[in-house]
């Protein structure tokens, strides 16, 4: 008897903890994707600068002008 109620117990407070959480991915999700396009503009934002563009131009240029 004291095993089928321990079970009882148990399973409710699963329950509980499942519909207390149900929530926590769908902000999860939405905190990622936020936070993923702050990075995406803010490295949009040094990659189109003059300096890192001259920088990148100049490595292109190198990489193609290479003797093999």
């Amino acid at each position: 008897m004291v095993r089928k109620i321990m079970h009882w117990v148990r399973s409710v407070s699963d329950v509980v903890r499942a519909r207390a959480d149900s929530g926590m991915t769908t902000s999860e999700y939405a905190v990622g994707t936020i936070a993923a396009c702050a990075f995406a503009a803010v490295l949009y934002k040094v990659v189109t600068s003059p300096a890192v563009m001259a920088q990148l131009q100049s490595l292109l240029k190198g990489a193609l002008d290479a003797k093999f």
